[in-house]
């Protein structure tokens, strides 16, 4: 099975600094690790559509802005049998060693409204600094599932020029 996700860094800031949505992954038979918002795109559905149904569905937020939205182009009207779309992500994945093969897009975002205490196949859905998600990926990069363990180290590089150093195992 191949998979394609649209998965969201959803950040605000707060009293000062900059912080974004973790919660705990909460589906049956796998570890209880930290995540981002995102999921699975159905079939034929938009990228940016995809990432605001999951981000609702798993925070009960609402996606108000996505960084690149503002890029998109669709070919709506060329064919009326064919409508392709294609908009700016903040970064890419593919996995290319593991059990799951997938590929996904991470899109920066803001959302309002009040955070769910659970939500579709996660729980404790919370506002964390830069600072606390970088010491977190630097001394347990384990306690994330393995895309976002990824897209968080890109995000704290390319977004916040902060990389911390990872121990590999």
């Amino acid at each position: 099975m191949f998979y394609v996700n649209a998965r969201a860094i959803v950040e605000r800031e707060h009293n000062g600094k900059t912080e974004i949505i973790v919660q705990t992954r909460n589906k049956p038979n796998q570890p209880k690790q930290l995540e981002l918002p995102g999921g699975q795109v159905e079939k034929f559905e938009s990228l940016t559509h995809a990432l605001r149904r999951e981000v609702k569905e798993e925070t009960g937020l609402d996606v108000t802005w996505i960084e690149g939205e503002d890029t998109r182009i669709d070919t709506e009207g060329i064919n009326p049998n064919f409508v392709v779309e294609c908009v700016r992500p903040f970064t890419a994945y593919q996995t290319i060693i593991g059990g799951i093969d997938s590929v996904g897009y991470y899109f920066v975002c803001k959302a309002e409204g009040e955070l769910l205490k659970k939500g579709d196949h996660t729980y404790n859905p919370r506002w964390v600094t830069i600072d606390e998600l970088a010491e977190r990926i630097h001394n347990d990069p384990l306690q994330f599932i393995n895309i976002d363990c990824a897209a968080i180290m890109f995000y704290l590089k390319h977004r916040v020029n902060v990389l911390p150093v990872v121990e590999t195992y």
